[in-house]
Parts: C-alpha cells; sequence; structure tokens
C-alpha cells in the first residue's frame, strides 16, 4: 500500500448543530449524509455518491464552555502516530489530544503546530476513505495554511510531514508558498493579516459554479467573508462561514474569460490550477 503520510486524508466538521450542518453543506457543495455511529458517540459521514468525503460530529458541552467555536479539522496522514506526537513535542508543538484509538478506524491524535493552528494526525484509516485527486466536484481541492509566520510554520510542517516548497509568488498578503505532499502540490500557506486573531487550516471545497454556491451559503444563513474572486492560474475562490460560524472555502476551478460586460466560462486543465494567491 502506497504510504499515506503527509497528505491529507479525512476532515471532519465539530458543529453545535448537527442537523442543520447537514441540511447546509447537502445544499452549498451537494453532499449526501450517511450515519456512522458507534456506541458512545455519535457520528455521521458527508458523501460523494457513495464515497464518504468527511465526517460531522457534534461539538461536546466541555469544549463549547471552554469558548471553543464550530470549525472544520484537517487529518493528515502518518506511518507512526506515537513518534509523530513526539517530534511535534520536540518542534514546539502541542498535543491536544494524545495518541487514542478508535475501534475499525485507526490511530489518531490532535496536536496544534507552535503557532497554535490546529490539525489531527491518523493512521489506519480504511482503504477507500482516502481522498481522491485535488479536482472532482464535492472533494477538498486546496489546503491553506493562515500563518502567524508563514516560513516558520514551513520548517515545521517540513520537518514533521517531509512537505517541499512547490510554486510561490508575491501578492497582496506577501509571499505565498505552495507546498507538495510527494509529487503533488495540495496547498499553500502565507503569514496573515494582523486583523485576524489565531493562525488556522482553511479547507476548499470544490464547487462547479461559484457564483451560485455563494448565493446558496447566503440564503442557508452563512456569511461571504471574502470574494468571490480570481486567483492566478483562472480558478476562482471565497471565503465563508456557516449557519453555525465555521470557516470554509469555496473552489471553482473553471476559467472565465471576459467578453464585453458578460463572463465566458471555459474548461480549465486541473494542472494548471492554482487554489489562492
Amino acid at each position: 500500500m502506497v504510504s499515506r503520510h503527509g497528505h491529507f486524508v479525512w476532515y471532519e466538521l465539530i458543529t453545535a448543530d448537527v442537523e442543520a450542518a447537514k441540511a447546509f453543506y447537502a445544499n452549498i457543495v451537494g453532499w449526501g449524509t450517511r450515519d456512522a455511529s458507534m456506541p458512545g458517540l455519535a457520528y455521521n459521514l458527508f458523501t460523494v455518491g457513495d464515497a464518504p468525503v468527511a465526517g460531522i460530529m457534534n461539538l461536546p458541552e466541555d469544549a463549547r464552555g471552554a469558548g471553543v467555536a464550530p470549525h472544520w479539522l484537517g487529518y493528515v496522514g502518518v506511518d507512526d502516530v506515537d513518534a509523530a506526537v513526539d517530534r511535534i513535542m520536540q518542534l514546539g508543538g502541542t498535543v491536544h489530544l494524545p495518541p487514542t484509538n478508535v475501534p475499525n478506524v485507526g490511530r489518531f491524535s490532535v496536536i496544534a503546530d507552535p503557532q497554535s493552528a490546529t490539525l489531527a494526525l491518523i493512521k489506519g484509516l480504511k482503504p477507500g476513505q482516502e481522498q481522491a485527486d485535488l479536482f472532482t466536484p464535492g472533494r477538498v481541492g486546496w489546503h491553506e495554511l493562515l500563518a502567524a509566520d508563514w516560513e516558520k510554520a514551513f520548517a515545521f510542517y517540513g520537518e514533521l510531514f517531509g512537505w517541499r516548497r512547490a510554486d510561490g509568488h508575491i501578492g497582496a498578503m506577501g509571499k505565498y508558498q505552495q507546498f507538495s505532499a510527494g509529487a503533488k502540490t495540495i496547498g499553500g500557506m502565507f503569514t496573515k493579516p494582523r486583523d485576524l486573531p489565531l493562525p488556522f487550516w482553511l479547507y476548499y471545497f470544490n464547487v462547479a459554479s461559484i457564483e451560485a454556491a455563494v448565493k446558496r451559503v447566503e440564503a442557508g444563513g452563512g456569511h461571504i467573508l471574502y470574494g468571490p474572486t480570481a486567483v492566478p492560474g483562472g480558478a476562482w475562490i471565497a471565503h465563508c462561514t456557516d449557519a453555525q460560524g465555521a470557516i470554509f472555502a469555496l473552489l471553482d476551478r473553471r476559467i472565465r474569460k471576459a467578453i464585453g460586460h458578460s463572463l465566458r466560462v471555459a474548461s480549465q486543465d486541473p494542472s494548471g490550477a492554482s487554489g489562492r494567491p
């Protein structure tokens, strides 16, 4: 089996209202849902066709009491969870949940990098749950870190996961550095604006039409924080919150070519797409 070390393999929404969130994302992204609860844990899956693409669960009461807001959590595959957690502590990160076994799933841990951005680590995800390519509608098409200092963050993740620098460019926010896991470019990172209180990971969901999707976000009680706007390569993005306040992003990889005051949509070669400036 090919090693998934350093690749995002799963995504999870921890929310204050599971039923409302299921309806919201089904309408925005087109996901189906399926119950996958186990004794002592209510858990649902978001699906594309029959394939699970993400999980959804209630925000625990103790977390709510501590002020934790609804949020998306990305899982990165590692060859050894315990060894990765030891290395994270050596590199200055934090362990929020120590390595834990989940029956019939695998071993996982929830951690934060030295700048407080949160991720989960996992080994043993069932075959078929691992994520497909970055271009399929309904899948996560890009992973983005808004860091306190992107260069220090890159050094941490490079040491931990073996990520390598891919293309980079200077934009309105300064340097935007893409990164690759193995031969695949899977995301980017940059130093966040000062008015954003905390570093965090942002996940982009592929949609067929950014214009239609943002309208559905607002109609469903969510908010548009940024965009829609074009990014290098011709794709369009928008940053949003759902009705419970969890932050996510939308990615439309079609190229638009201006013709007078209208827009023409053309098919884009995914290899030339850039998920973010």
